[in-house]
């Protein structure tokens, strides 16, 4: 290794990159000490926390981070359990949840007792895809139709080329497929096992794009045209899925809302009503629900998920009726891209919290899915429910939210 302070100066000077310390350094961790000591020299910052972690950088470099310096850390909070009657999660649960939003934990945890005293909620996956959308620039209007009409024809032949690349995705179908003047939007829709899939997809969709420009001499413009759509809000993502599509209910008798909830089937279902529907729609929301973005970012943060995609997993619509007296109560979420391999989720403490949930590894993520949308369920009731009760801002007083 060379003198530190000689590296230093260096990244100082612009003579070396941050990228590059590694070449100057005996290991991973030399280097990442190096970079630190360089953003506190360059910041005035004392980075001492930053400088503690058990993660493995050197393996974390290898897919999931450049020019470490360190990690963040973030609370965990245990909610449950979280009794589930799902197709693939059956049982209770404990649920990791990496927040630093007071009141959060506590809420869902409510929730968890209201859906164990009513008996569980049962949860299903309606539908499972990933999707990349490029887009193709044709000379004209009607070449673009061509080119359309082209693509229809030859399912057969775009679905052998991508599904080449990979042993786990399967192509499932093209659609739409848009017009729009010259250009043309074709969205690919695969399956992609226990990964989420964005790479899988988007490698797929390139080989398959390789036949269409040998075949018709179309012009590719761009591998992804925002159709895809990939962690953007969106009316197509709310209407068509992606990710898992899931859906969990609920019927919780009425003396269950009223000793645990401190308020009535019918006061919840004016509420939804009035908020999360009415109040949704005059302020043009692509999510009809009150807090799904809390629990998918608590559970995102914790297990290692995409972090981005937090912004369609909130996605989604909550309904509460009053059903022969007693609340039935569901939430739907068309739109959560989910991994239990791959990504972040090599990470060590993200493997610790999927662990938790008996979800780590291949063959887990439909459990998970199960178990996310369930604890969707516990923290939308719970919050649901203190607002029909009056007692929000009471109870984020007493835990600490200002």
């Amino acid at each position: 290794m060379e003198n530190k302070a000689e590296i230093i100066e260096k990244l100082i000077k612009g003579e070396l990159k941050l990228h590059q310390i590694e070449n100057y350094t005996n290991n991973v961790q030399e280097a990442v000490d190096v970079r630190r000591e360089f953003a506190e020299h360059f910041s005035g910052a004392n980075l001492n926390h930053i400088s503690n972690y058990s993660l493995d950088l050197s393996e974390a470099m290898k897919r999931n981070i450049e020019n470490p310096i360190g990690t963040v850390q973030i609370p965990v909070g245990l909610a449950g359990p979280l009794h589930l009657n799902g197709k693939y999660a059956q049982g209770a649960y404990y649920v990791p949840l990496a927040t630093s939003e007071g009141a959060l934990v506590a809420s869902i945890n409510r929730g968890c007792s209201v859906t164990r005293e009513a008996g569980g909620a049962t949860v299903r996956i309606i539908d499972d895809k990933m999707t990349r959308a490029p887009v193709i620039q044709a000379d004209s209007v009607s070449e673009a139709i061509k080119i359309k009409e082209w693509i229809e024809r030859h399912f057969i032949e775009l679905k052998e080329a991508a599904e080449s690349t990979t042993s786990h995705g399967r192509l499932l179908k093209i659609d739409p497929i848009i017009v729009v003047g010259r250009y043309v939007y074709p969205r690919f829709t695969f399956t992609t096992g226990d990964s989420m899939g964005m790479n899988m997809v988007t490698i797929a969709t390139d080989k398959a794009m390789d036949i269409l420009t040998r075949e018709t001499g179309a012009h590719v413009l761009a591998l992804s045209s925002n159709l895809c759509v990939d962690k953007k809000p969106s009316a197509m993502n709310l209407i068509e899925g992606r990710g898992k599509t899931v859906t969990a209910d609920i019927t919780i008798p009425r003396e269950v809302v009223e000793k645990k909830l401190k308020t009535t089937p019918e006061s919840i279902m004016e509420v939804n009503m009035a908020k999360n529907l009415i109040g949704s729609a005059i302020a043009g929301s692509m999510g009809f629900n009150a807090q799904y973005a809390n629990m998918i970012a608590a559970i995102f943060l914790a297990t290692g998920q995409d972090a981005a995609h937090v912004v369609e997993g909130s996605l989604g619509i909550t309904t509460a009726e009053v059903k022969n007296g007693d609340l039935h109560f569901s939430v739907t979420l068309p739109d959560l891209p989910l991994a239990t391999i791959g990504g972040g989720t090599r990470l060590e403490t993200a493997h610790d919290c999927l662990e938790i949930m008996d979800v780590a590894g291949s063959g887990k993520v439909n459990k998970f899915a199960e178990i996310v949308a369930g604890t969707v369920l516990a923290g939308e009731l719970s919050l649901m429910g203190a607002l029909a009760a009056g007692h929000l801002a009471r109870a984020h007083k007493t835990l600490g939210r200002g």
